[in-house]
């Protein structure tokens, strides 16, 4: 089994606990973190800085394109961080959590 860690953004806490749950109720992702963060970036030639919630979601590589959906269906942004991160190594204990808390 590969597993996969998947980045992305939310304009709010609450926006992200809603699609950390859905995620995890739909067994799409084993285990998802949240963590406050400050953004900068340039957005309409506009250079912008925001408080932002960073999700990290863990999950099979199988279930990429079924969270990328999830994601867009439930996200504010015009244009949501949506990145896949390979995970070469873990420990073969976490890597039976996340497949007995995941379905392909």
């Amino acid at each position: 089994m590969h597993i996969t860690l998947i980045q992305t953004t939310c304009a709010s806490k609450i926006e992200a606990k809603n699609i950390a749950k859905i995620l995890i109720d739909e067994k799409l992702a084993a285990c998802v973190q949240l963590s406050e963060i400050e953004s900068f970036y340039n957005w309409n030639n506009e250079f912008c800085c925001d408080n932002e919630t960073l999700i990290s979601i863990k999950t099979r590589k199988e279930n990429f394109e079924k969270i990328k959906s999830k994601i867009k269906e439930y996200h504010s942004y015009d244009v949501p961080e949506i990145i896949e991160i390979d995970i070469t190594n873990a420990d073969k204990k976490y890597l039976k959590f996340i497949g007995e808390n995941t379905d392909e």
